[in-house]
C-alpha cells in the first residue's frame, strides 16, 4: 500500500478582488450592457471538481463561484448602476482604458502589467463589498433535506449577502450529500496570496478555527452550515495544521480535527489492484481502519472509512459519533475505481457506523459496511470500528501444518453449531469446554458452521450479511481468534464454513447496495434463488470476485483457520438450478453450466493455495461435475476435498430399511466404492440429515431401542473404515434421539442411559484407533488403499474388506448390518500368524449384547475371500470388529 500523505495540498482559487473606483460615470455606464452578460457566463472563485468516473452517477460538473460586487465609499454611484457594472481591473503599473475593462467579464489583480482581455474574461474574480453596496442577484431558495432523512436544524447564522448562484448550487451539492469530492471545497485552500478554510458545521451557531500558538480566527457563515476564515499570514503552499472550535445553540463548544485537510488514506496502488479485481489483501484497504496521521502539528487519531460503490450519486459516513447523521461527513470520490474515502479524527474502536449511500435512483439507503470486521449483535445491523490486539499462541501448529499434506494425513471432523452445542456459551468458554471436549473424544478436527455475521439464527449462518466479521453472538472477533488459538494449542484444527453461493435480500447489507445490483446479477434468472429467497453474487464481475476471494484469504489468514468448506457448490456451477424450463437463459455455447461461476471457483482455489498451500478448500458438490478436486491446470476445479454426497445419501437409504429387505439395496451400500476414488472424498454426516422431518442418526435405523443403537454403531465402524475423511454432526455422537434444533442444543442429559453413553466411548474409541493407524487414512485417494474381501453377501447383509496404509499396514473389517450374529464365519487375511481384535462395536462399554467372541485369532493357511490365509471369526449383531496383524 502507499503511504498517505498527512496533509492535502493546499488547492489554488481565486483571490478576491477590490475593485478599483471607476474613473468615470460615463465609462461605467458603457460597460454596464456587455458586463452583465458576461457576468452570468463567467465563474468567480472556481475549484475544480474531480471528474466523474464510469459508472458514477454524477451530473455535470459546476464550477464554485462567488459574486462580483463593486467596492464602493462615499460618493459612488448608485447601488443599481453598481452591480450592471463590470468589474474594473486593478493594476500597479498601467490602466486598460475603461472601454477594454468593461468588454471584461471578470477582472484579475495582476502586480505589473495588464493581462489580455480574452485571459481576463475566462477567468473569475471576487469583488469584495463594504456598507451601502447593493446585493448581488438572489441565490436560489435553500435546498431542503436530503430523502428520507429529517433535515439539519437550522443554523442561526445568516450567510452573507453576494454569494452568486453558482457557489449555492456548489454549496448546496455539497451539503444535500451528492459532491463526489467535498475536499475540493472543504479544507485548506489557496486564494490569491493568502489561505483561507473552509469548514462544514451544519449544526453551529458559530465557528472558529484554532491554528498553532491557539489563536483563533472567526470563520464566516456562507450557506447552509459551511463557514469560511480566512488565516492571516499564510501564504499559498505554508502548511497548516488548525482545529475547528464550533458552538451549538446549547452552548457546547466542540474542538475537532477536520476530516477536509487529509489526503486518501488509500494509495494509488491498492486503487489500481482494487480496479482490476486483483487486491487479495482487500480487507486492508476497504472498510474501517484506526490510523494515526502525522500532521505538522503533531499527530491526529481517527478511523479511515472506506466503500466501493460506484454508482452512487454520494456516499457520507454516519454513526453514534455524529448522532446518525452524516450531513457533515460526506465522502469523496477516488475516480473510476467507485471507492469513496474519509478519514474522520477522533473516531475509535468500539464506534458504531453505517454508509448513507445515495443511489443513482435518488433514494438513500444506510448499509452496513461490506468489509466491516465487527457488527452490532442482531437484531441491531451497525458495524463497528475494531482493531485487533490478540497475539496468537498456535505458533507450533501454524509451523507443524505446513508439511501435512491434507488427503494423506488423518481427518476426523467434529461438525459444531456453536449456538446449540452448549447454549448460552461465548467464544471465551467454547475455548475451553469445546477444546477439552473435542480433544477428550480424540477429533482431529473441529468444523463450525458459518459464523460470518447473520442477521437470522434460523439461517444457522447460511445467510450471510456481514462476510468479515465474525457473529458477535458469543463475543468479539478477538475472542473468536482465541477460540481458534485455543483449538490449535490442544492440536486440532478449525475448518470453517463458507457461504459464497447467495446472500440476503436485507435492505441494510448488500442488496442492491448503491441503488444497482451491485453484488448481485442484475439478471434475475441468474440473481435469484428460487429456493431460499436469496440473491446470487455476480460472478462475472471482477470487483465481487475479489470480494469473495480476498474473504477466504482473510479467514485463512486473520484468523488461522486451517480450511474452508464452500457451502452449496452445486448451486454455482449451474445456471438451471432448481429453475424450471424457461427459467433459466444458457450460456453462450448453450449449455447449463455457469461459466463465470466455474471460473470464480478456478481463481479461488488458485488464489487460496499459492498463498496458503497448507490450508484445504472442501467443496459441498452433491452432483456428478467431473474434476472438483483436481487441479485447475489440470482441467479441474481445484478442490482439495469433496463431500461424498453420494455416500451419505446411498448409505442412509439403505440404513433405514428393515434388515429383512436390506438384501434388495445391497447395492446402495456397496456403489460408493464405484466411484471412491475419482475424487477427494469427506464422508459427511452432516446437520443437513438431522433436520427438515429427516430424523436423527439414531432414529434411522429400524427397530426398537436396542436395534436403532446397534444400527448407528454398525454405521460407525463402518464409516471409520471406508476410504475418505469422515464429518460427524454434534449429537451424533451420544446418540441424539430427536432433530437437531438449534434453539435447544444437544441433550446432554442423555448421557445418563447406556445407549447414549455407550455410543460417545464408540465415537472415542474409533477416533483413538483411527489417528495412529495409516490404514484408515494415508491411502484415501488411493485404490491401493482398500479391496473388497467380501462385498456381495446381500443374504447376510455383511461386508467385508482389507484397509492398507503408504507404511505397508493392513486392517481387516467386517460389518453385519444384520441383527442375526454369525458365529464361525471364516474371514480372508493377508498374512499368516496372530491377528487381534482391536474393534467390536458389540462390547457392553458401548453399549452392545457384549456376544462371546475372540479378542484374537490366528491365520490359517487356507484361501478364503482371495487370501491366501483366513480364520474363523465371530460378527455380532448389527456390529462391526476390525482386526489387526500382530506378527
Amino acid at each position: 500500500m502507499s503511504s498517505p500523505r498527512s496533509e492535502q495540498r493546499p488547492r489554488a482559487t481565486t483571490d478576491e478582488e477590490t475593485a478599483k473606483k471607476t474613473e468615470s460615470k460615463a465609462a461605467s455606464a458603457e460597460a454596464a450592457k456587455p458586463a452583465k452578460k458576461a457576468t452570468r457566463k463567467a465563474t468567480a472563485a472556481t475549484v475544480p471538481e474531480q471528474k466523474p468516473k464510469r459508472g458514477s452517477g454524477s451530473r455535470k460538473k459546476e464550477p464554485v463561484s462567488t459574486a462580483s460586487t463593486k467596492k464602493t465609499t462615499a460618493g459612488t454611484a448608485s447601488a443599481k448602476k453598481a452591480a450592471a457594472t463590470a468589474s474594473v481591473k486593478k493594476t500597479t503599473a498601467g490602466t486598460a482604458s475603461a472601454k477594454k475593462a468593461a468588454a471584461t467579464a471578470s477582472v484579475k489583480k495582476t502586480t505589473a502589467g495588464t493581462a489580455s482581455a480574452k485571459k481576463a474574461a475566462a477567468t473569475a474574480s471576487v469583488k469584495k463589498t463594504t456598507a451601502g453596496t447593493a446585493p448581488a442577484k438572489k441565490a436560489p431558495a435553500k435546498a431542503t433535506a436530503s430523502a428520507g432523512k429529517a433535515p439539519a436544524r437550522k443554523t442561526p447564522a445568516r450567510r452573507p449577502a453576494g454569494l452568486a448562484a453558482e457557489l449555492v448550487a456548489e454549496l448546496d451539492r455539497l451539503v444535500d450529500g451528492h459532491h463526489h469530492d467535498p475536499h475540493a471545497v472543504l479544507g485548506v485552500h489557496a486564494q490569491g496570496r493568502g489561505t483561507v478554510v473552509r469548514v462544514l458545521r451544519p449544526s453551529a451557531t458559530e465557528v472558529h478555527v484554532e491554528v498553532a500558538g491557539g489563536e483563533r480566527v472567526k470563520a464566516d457563515h456562507l450557506h447552509r452550515g459551511v463557514f469560511v476564515a480566512k488565516l492571516p499570514g499564510k501564504k499559498p503552499g505554508d502548511p497548516v495544521d488548525y482545529r475547528v472550535v464550533a458552538r451549538y445553540e446549547n452552548g457546547d463548544e466542540h474542538v475537532s480535527a477536520d476530516p477536509y485537510r487529509f489526503a486518501p488514506t488509500i494509495g494509488d496502488l491498492d486503487l489500481h489492484l482494487i480496479g482490476e479485481g486483483r487486491h487479495e489483501e482487500l480487507w486492508r484497504a476497504l472498510g474501517a481502519h484506526t490510523r494515526t496521521l502525522e500532521g505538522s502539528g503533531g499527530e491526529i487519531s481517527g478511523t479511515s472509512f472506506s466503500v466501493w460503490a460506484p454508482n452512487a450519486r454520494g456516499v457520507r459516513v454516519s454513526g453514534d459519533f455524529n448522532l446518525w447523521n452524516g450531513t457533515g461527513h460526506p465522502m469523496r470520490s477516488l475516480g473510476g475505481t467507485g471507492v469513496w474515502e474519509l478519514f474522520v479524527p477522533g473516531v475509535g474502536d468500539g464506534t458504531l457506523y453505517k454508509f448513507q449511500v445515495l443511489g443513482v435512483d435518488g433514494h438513500w439507503r444506510d448499509k452496513a459496511d461490506p468489509m466491516a470486521r465487527a457488527t452490532q449483535t442482531p437484531p441491531e445491523t451497525a458495524s463497528v470500528v475494531t482493531t485487533s490486539a490478540h497475539v496468537w499462541g498456535d505458533q507450533e501448529w501454524m509451523t507443524e501444518r505446513k508439511g501435512v499434506e491434507p488427503h494423506r494425513a488423518p481427518m476426523s471432523v467434529y461438525e459444531v453449531h456453536l449456538g446449540s452445542w452448549r447454549p448460552g456459551l461465548g467464544y471465551a468458554e467454547l475455548a475451553e469446554q469445546l477444546v477439552e471436549y473435542v480433544t477428550e473424544m480424540g477429533f482431529t478436527h473441529v468444523e463450525l458452521l458459518p459464523v460470518a455475521g447473520h442477521p437470522y439464527d434460523g439461517s444457522w449462518g447460511y445467510q450471510v450479511t456481514s462476510y468479515y466479521a465474525p457473529t458477535p453472538r458469543f463475543g468479539s472477533p478477538d475472542e473468536f481468534r482465541h477460540l481458534v488459538d485455543s483449538l490449535h494449542r490442544a492440536g486440532i484444527g478449525v475448518l470453517l464454513d463458507w457461504v459464497p453461493a447467495h446472500f440476503p435480500r436485507d435492505e441494510w447489507a448488500l442488496a442492491r447496495f448503491d441503488g444497482t445490483a451491485l453484488y448481485e446479477h442484475p439478471d434475475p434468472r441468474r440473481g435469484e434463488h428460487p429456493d431460499w429467497g436469496t440473491l446470487i453474487f455476480n460472478y462475472g464481475r471482477t470487483e465481487v470476485r475479489n470480494f469473495l476471494v480476498a474473504n477466504a484469504l482473510y479467514w485463512l489468514e486473520e484468523f488461522h483457520i486451517d480450511g474452508l468448506r464452500v457451502d452449496a457448490v452445486a448451486s454455482m456451477l449451474y445456471l438451471d438450478y432448481s429453475r424450471e424450463d424457461g427459467g433459466w437463459e444458457p450460456n453462450v455455447f448453450g449449455g447449463r453450466e455457469n461459466l463465470e461461476a466455474i471460473d470464480f471457483i478456478k481463481e479461488l482455489n488458485t488464489v487460496v493455495y499459492r498463498r496458503n498451500p497448507h490450508a484445504v478448500m472442501i467443496a459441498e458438490e452433491s452432483t456428478a461435475y467431473p474434476g472438483v478436486t483436481r487441479p485447475v491446470d489440470h482441467g479441474g476445479l481445484g478442490f482439495g476435498l469433496k463431500w461424498n454426497m453420494g455416500w451419505m445419501h446411498d448409505t442412509l437409504k439403505y440404513i433405514e430399511k428393515e434388515p429383512i429387505h436390506r438384501k434388495y439395496h445391497h447395492d446402495e451400500v456397496t456403489f460408493s466404492m464405484v466411484y471412491a476414488y475419482s475424487e477427494n472424498y469427506v464422508l459427511p454426516l452432516s446437520h443437513d440429515e438431522v433436520v427438515h422431518g429427516k430424523g436423527s442418526l439414531f432414529n434411522k435405523s429400524p427397530g426398537d431401542e436396542w436395534q436403532r443403537a446397534a444400527g448407528l454403531r454398525a454405521l460407525l465402524a463402518f464409516m471409520w473404515s471406508h476410504p475418505g475423511k469422515q464429518l460427524l454432526f454434534m449429537g451424533g455422537e451420544i446418540a441424539q434421539g430427536d432433530e437437531w434444533s438449534h434453539h435447544d442444543g444437544v441433550p446432554w442429559w442423555l448421557l445418563r442411559y447406556d445407549h447414549h453413553a455407550g455410543a460417545q466411548r464408540l465415537v472415542k474409541a474409533l477416533n483413538e484407533l483411527y489417528r495412529p493407524r495409516p490404514a484408515l487414512w494415508s491411502l484415501d485417494t488411493d485404490p491401493t488403499g482398500f479391496q473388497w474381501l467380501d462385498g456381495g453377501d446381500r443374504e447376510g447383509n455383511t461386508l467385508s474388506y482389507v484397509r492398507r496404509g503408504e507404511d505397508g499396514s493392513a486392517l481387516v473389517c467386517a460389518v453385519n448390518f444384520s441383527p442375526v450374529p454369525r458365529t464361525e464365519w471364516r474371514i480372508g487375511l493377508p498374512w499368516e500368524g496372530r491377528w487381534a481384535s482391536v474393534l467390536n462395536t458389540d462390547e457392553a462399554r458401548f453399549g452392545g449384547s457384549d456376544h462371546p467372541a475372540p479378542t484374537h485369532v490366528e491365520a490359517e493357511a487356507q484361501t478364503w475371500h482371495g487370501q491366501p490365509f483366513s480364520a474363523e471369526i465371530t460378527l455380532p449383531p448389527l456390529g462391526g470388529v476390525w482386526f489387526e496383524h500382530r506378527p
